[in-house]
This record gives C-alpha cells, structure tokens and sequence, in this order.
C-alpha cells in the first residue's frame, strides 16, 4: 500500500488497494444477500477465491439463511484462493429502503463482521467500503457511520490488532479521512 493514514494507535489502517488483495486473516466480502457473487468486491472475491467459498455460501444459505443474507448480518467462509485465512461475508443496506435504519443497518455490518473474526481468534481484517457503491450510500455519511462503530468495538476488544479499512480511489479514502470520527472523543 502506497498510501496509507493510520488511526487509533496504528490498529486502523485506512489505504488505497485492492480489498481481495489484502493479506489478513479476513477479508470482509460487500455480498449481496443471495451469497452467491455479483458485482463489484462480491464479484472479484468470488472469482479470485474460486469456487469453495461458493459452496460454502450455499450451504449456508440451504442451513441458516434460504431467504438470503439479510442486510446487517454477517457470516464467515474459508477464502479459497484468496490471500486471507477466511472471507467475512457482509449485506450492506441499500440507500433510502429501510425506514430510516439505514446507519443502523451499516454500522451492524461493521460490528458483526468485527465480532466474527474477534470469535474465531482473528487478528487482522480488511473492509472494502460497504454501501457505498451500487447500493447508494452517501460516502460522507457511511464514513461516519463505519469510523463509529469500528472505535466503538475496538475500545472494548483486544483480539483484533490490525483493522484495514480498504478504498477503491484515492479520492474515496479522501473522503473517508475527512469524515471519520476516529479521533473524536
């Protein structure tokens, strides 16, 4: 990573790059609720990963979820090919649908994905920005949102030592930076 602005003694890594790319223990997946590829992040998790973690969102979605992943909520997979231990599979909420849930909704996107990977003893993660694309949300208000709650589960957790927060454009990572709220008290 070429760029990089850290946060919140160097537990938050906030960069330009590839989210698929990125060598952690997880690497959160922007899914869409079917689970089983699509576009953007979804589809290049999907495609560099290979075809195991497709099988194992099917089975996840024939044992707990056959109506699909509900937005908020977050499952884990192996990640295949993938550089990452594991894939934390995310549905971020669609922009203006939820009867004004929508922060509420994204910010659970961060903190379950956060507690998975704290309950399988995982201690890097890299997050793409959630909702931000195909789904409409505003990038100042979801930088708000996901600065939040990522400060909020960090003060109470210990098991996760590096937090990367992954951006597609510079001038996305730009926007984040200026909104975040890691510094505020």
């Amino acid at each position: 990573m070429a760029f990089e602005t850290r946060f919140l003694n160097d537990r938050v890594v906030v960069a330009v790059g590839d989210s698929a790319r990125q060598e952690v223990d997880a690497i959160v997946n922007a899914a869409n609720s079917s689970l089983l590829g699509g576009g953007g992040v979804d589809g290049a998790i999907h495609r560099v990963g290979g075809p195991r973690i497709l099988e194992e969102c099917r089975e996840i979605r024939r044992d707990r979820y056959p109506k699909g992943l509900p937005p908020g909520e977050a499952v884990i997979t192996t990640a295949g090919n993938l550089p990452a231990r594991h894939v934390i599979h995310t549905v971020g909420p669609v922009y203006g649908e939820h009867r004004g849930a929508d922060a509420e909704l994204l910010a659970a996107c961060y903190e379950k994905s956060l507690k998975l990977a704290a309950t399988h003893s995982l201690t890097s993660i890299a997050f793409p920005a959630i909702s931000t694309g195909a789904y409409r949300y505003p990038r100042a208000e979801a930088a708000t949102v996901a600065s939040r709650a990522v400060k909020q589960f960090l003060e109470n957790d210990a098991t996760l030592t590096e937090v990367r927060l992954i951006f597609f454009s510079e001038s996305d990572m730009k926007m984040f930076i200026k909104h975040q709220e890691f510094l505020n008290r």
